[in-house]
């Protein structure tokens, strides 16, 4: 295949979950060698370049029983499946045994022929990478435990739910410092330089399997961060930055392949700069959930070097359902802004159709929802569009926006264009629940003395403006609450 798109659209599907819905419709167990052809064509043909199958890592039986004996966990299990039942526990896939395709989902050559299988499609495919914690029964633990950060007894009898006892050795258990330590995942030593040429040797792996990963929580090994998470638990910093090391050493053996980072606490830059080729913008998402749509033009304002790596989203496996943040109205508005933006957009399994209720990983199946056919139409729409213009491998431009001394309403607004040769292409959101109006300004080249049609690839519709008049007034835009102008111009 050739070279990564400048800016990918990624589709994340659950794939338990998914493999196991699939089974029910077919009356036959379905793994990754089977998945029908259909389901890889109807991907392929909305657009995306790669697939991320979320989870397919063999999942930690230890892991499954400590969750099991967490009464906060299985309410949360309960809560999205109202009719829970121990057995749709199959543990998260964020706490691993081992880097092996998990035997129930058809094991590696399963994961190789439906590798093979997106290839001759064009789709490329990304697979989970867990840097900070592994499970407590990962076969590391016994063989290696130096690659974790240890305690004692103290620490253990001082903090039960932060440390484990395993074969006598008291480990650290894996830890954000924004939240509670996790007693089903052991905390690797970042700073251990065994523990980094065995995570080289597990992404080698990893890389012979798929065309990029998605790294959980890159944030936290960062030497800065992981030093000040653990202190003197982790022994001395290394004189090279664990990313820079870890990326530099699998992109020489595998030069094409990405690596995306899930990431926050304003870390995205730092992360670029040691190698990853996007990072996700979960501030993009605060802003469009919570904020003014001035805050998100602030956003946009940002470097355009910087923005063509970030990962643009209105939804993941983390986040709620976008319909239980946004209603029906916002969330039209912002998955077109979030999906018309430079860098890589991300899709999310059951985005499309609307459903509701967040999953936890853990969990097997999820409850029966029906979809909501407006909501999916709106994003075949969406989607298809994008796929038919080449604008979006042009050049893209925020827009200034102008008011007037009575009617500054024109800060509800964000607005973009791309340009290429022989295609341009407007986008207009109204970011609230105000009708606005402004006059958008406009720089494409050879603007004015033309007249130009612009066709709005929602509405329908299409109307003229002289070249002229849209240089040097903008063009004039009276939008409802969270409306939205997708026009794509041409010269009549």
């Amino acid at each position: 295949m050739n070279s990564w798109t400048k800016y990918p659209q990624i589709y994340e599907i659950n794939t338990w979950v998914w493999l196991e819905e699939l089974s029910r419709s077919a009356g036959r167990p379905i793994t990754l060698a089977s998945v029908p052809d259909v389901e890889w064509d109807c991907i392929a043909a909305l657009g995306f370049d790669a697939v991320w199958l979320m989870g397919v890592w063999e999942r930690s039986p230890m892991g499954k029983r400590i969750a099991m004996a967490n009464a906060g966990l299985r309410a949360e299990f309960q809560d999205a499946l109202p009719d829970f039942k121990e057995a749709d526990n199959v543990g998260s896939p964020y706490c691993i045994r081992r880097y092996r395709v998990d035997e129930h989902l058809g094991g590696p050559e399963a994961l190789a022929l439906a590798r093979a299988k997106m290839a001759a499609r064009g789709l490329r495919l990304i697979l989970d990478f867990v840097p900070n914690h592994v499970a407590p029964d990962h076969p590391w633990l016994a063989e290696h435990p130096r690659y974790f950060i240890r305690g004692g007894d103290k620490d253990l009898s001082r903090e039960p739910a932060a440390f484990i006892d395993i074969g006598g050795n008291i480990f650290a258990c894996g830890k954000d410092p924004r939240f509670p330590a996790g007693s089903d995942r052991v905390q690797v030593n970042g700073f251990a330089p065994g523990l980094r040429a065995a995570a080289v040797e597990t992404l080698h792996a990893i890389a012979g399997q798929c065309d990029g990963v998605r790294c959980d929580r890159a944030m936290l090994l960062l030497d800065s961060v992981f030093e000040e998470t653990w202190g003197p638990r982790a022994g001395d910093r290394p004189e090279a930055e664990y990313w820079g090391e870890m990326i530099a050493a699998v992109k020489a053996k595998h030069p094409g392949f990405l690596f995306i980072a899930e990431a926050n606490g304003d870390k995205e830059w730092e992360l670029q700069q040691q190698g990853f080729d996007f990072c996700y913008d979960g501030r993009l998402y605060d802003r469009l959930a919570h904020e003014p749509a001035e805050s998100v033009r602030q956003h946009l304002g940002a470097d355009l070097a910087y923005q063509n790596k970030l990962v643009r989203f209105i939804e993941n496996h983390d986040t709620l359902r976008a319909p239980a943040t946004f209603n029906a109205e916002k969330h039209r508005a912002v998955a077109v802004a979030a999906l018309t933006l430079p860098g890589a957009r991300l899709v999310h399994e059951g985005q499309l159709e609307g459903l509701r209720v967040r999953l936890p990983v853990s969990l097997s199946r999820r409850p029966e929802e029906a979809a909501d056919s407006d909501l999916l139409a709106f994003y075949l729409q969406l989607l298809c569009a994008l796929k038919r213009g080449d604008f979006m491998r042009g050049d893209w431009l925020l827009c200034e926006l102008g008011g007037w001394p009575d009617n500054m309403s024109c800060n509800n607004l964000v607005a973009w264009t791309w340009t290429t040769e022989n295609s341009h292409c407007l986008i207009v959101v109204n970011l609230s629940e105000t009708q606005s109006q402004s006059r958008i300004k406009i720089a494409w080249p050879g603007l004015k003395d033309q007249l130009w049609r612009l066709n709005d690839v929602f509405q329908s519709t299409s109307f003229e403006r002289d070249g002229t008049e849209l240089e040097q007034e903008g063009l004039y835009v009276d939008l409802p609450a969270w409306g939205f102008h997708f026009l794509i111009a041409e010269r009549p």
